[in-house]
């Protein structure tokens, strides 16, 4: 069973140490669960900032994730303002993945703790919320190019961030 938590600000004040991703008022549903598959799959904690720009109910986003929820730790606020105050009472660096980043994701240092966002697909994040980000970084791509699908650029961060902090599971042999 999945365990899917809405959270304000006064919920539980423990901070794991692991990594984890958080989608910012996701647009596409597809992406969503590609990335929650992505989480579960990797063993990262997800965070939904709603309002997502589809029916983001326990339901829906089951259906999303397909059979692989029962493995995915998902925490869901209810607007990013919520997310801040959550992550800054127990102090986890927020790192923003961004086509303005400051820094290439791969030269970037990752701590245990960090948490990944993701802006929506169709707009990125607002400029309060790259403001609030304790690191910006960037995909490096091609000249001309401007970006990648989100759960593309999700799985590209998830993966260097825990091969630094050597988290990635073991593989299976069989």
């Amino acid at each position: 069973m999945v365990d899917i938590t809405t959270f304000s600000a006064d919920a539980s004040r423990s901070a794991p140490k692991g990594l984890r991703l958080a989608l910012y008022e996701p647009d596409i549903p597809q992406n969503a669960g590609t990335l929650m598959r992505l989480c579960a799959c990797l063993g990262v904690r997800m965070d939904l900032i709603e309002p997502a720009g589809f029916d983001a109910s326990d339901r829906n986003l089951k259906r999303a994730g397909l059979d692989y929820l029962h493995a995915l730790t998902l925490e869901r606020h209810l607007s990013f303002r919520h997310f801040e105050e959550w992550r800054r009472a127990r102090g986890h660096r927020l790192v923003l993945a961004t086509t303005k980043g400051a820094v290439a994701h791969h030269y970037f240092a990752y701590q245990p703790g960090d948490i990944i966002l993701l802006g929506r697909e169709s707009a990125g994040v607002p400029d309060a919320v790259h403001e609030a980000a304790d690191a910006r970084v960037a995909i490096p791509l091609r000249p001309g190019l401007r970006s990648l699908n989100v759960a593309i650029a999700g799985g590209i961060l998830v993966a260097e961030a825990l091969r630094q902090l050597d988290l990635l599971p073991p593989i299976a042999t069989s």
